[in-house]
């Protein structure tokens, strides 16, 4: 019984430490429970809520960041493509084609790498959002659980 409740203390250490990323429940035990029961309470709570929200704290704090698509880089190689066939046209009216061709690639790439810097950024601030969401339900498990218990949670 005592490996066991050693066992649960590590667990919730390691979500404590981990949850750090998230916004942290407040707990106040409102019928006089001890340090130590609350450790547990909240350990024992912090593995029915990632049991019943699937949300795993520790998984999501150790995930490396999402990678790029395998396609990255394909903005300025279509920006490239586009501002060559925009860059000939205009250069053939001014009377050189390979220079208006080179110009307007060079432009296309241009915008091609910024298009690529913006779907990065979309992308990442994506996946901060489905972090912040899944860590919210998580909390909310656990103060569910807290509360069940006599534990004030804010």
């Amino acid at each position: 019984m005592k490996f066991f409740s050693q066992a649960l203390c590590a667990v919730a250490f390691t979500f404590a430490s981990t949850v750090t990323m998230a916004q942290q429940l407040i707990i106040y035990p409102a019928e006089g429970q001890s340090a130590e029961q609350q450790q547990k309470d909240q350990a024992e709570c912090q593995v029915w809520a990632t049991q019943s929200t699937g949300v795993d704290p520790v998984a999501i704090a150790q995930a490396p960041p999402p990678q790029q698509s395998s396609g990255a880089g394909g903005e300025r190689v279509r920006g490239a493509a586009r501002g060559a066939v925009g860059g000939a046209a205009i250069g053939a009216i001014a009377g050189d084609t390979g220079k208006g061709a080179a110009i307007g690639a060079v432009a296309g790439t241009m915008a091609g790498g910024r298009q690529s810097r913006q779907n990065k950024a979309a992308g990442q601030q994506a996946n901060q959002a489905q972090v912040q969401d899944a860590m919210k339900t998580w909390n909310k498990a656990v103060g569910t659980c807290m509360s069940a218990r006599g534990y004030s949670v804010g």
